[in-house]
């Protein structure tokens, strides 16, 4: 996330646990388009492929596609264990963390224990 929208948008989000609104995430880049309801997105969707990736030639989009991903795929792969180790092995072993979901599975506020 820190990649596409910036590392202090995506450390206010992660930090804060704030939702938001499909608009926001659109003006911030987390998106492109907003639509009104899913016909819409399906027909505008449709229009798009139509104008945009059929008249290309497969082969040089995904070309495009892997070029345009190279820094991410490359972070991603370099980063997966360790953020692994971070969320699974640490984060997890928590009271917190657990707490966490359970509250919210259980639809009660969660209990911290600030461990």
């Amino acid at each position: 996330m820190p990649l596409k929208i910036g590392s202090a948008r995506a450390e206010e989000l992660l930090i804060t646990g704030k939702t938001i609104n499909a608009n926001t995430a659109r003006d911030i880049g987390l998106l492109n388009y907003v639509f009104e309801n899913k016909d819409e997105l399906h027909r505008e969707a449709d229009k798009w492929i139509q104008k945009f990736i059929l008249p290309k030639s497969a082969s040089s989009l995904r070309y495009a596609v892997a070029a345009a991903r190279i820094s991410l795929n490359k972070t991603v792969k370099e980063k997966l264990a360790e953020l692994e180790n971070i969320y699974v092995k640490k984060l997890m072993e928590t009271h917190d963390a657990n707490e966490g979901i359970n509250s919210f599975l259980e639809k009660r506020t969660a209990e911290w224990k600030n461990s």
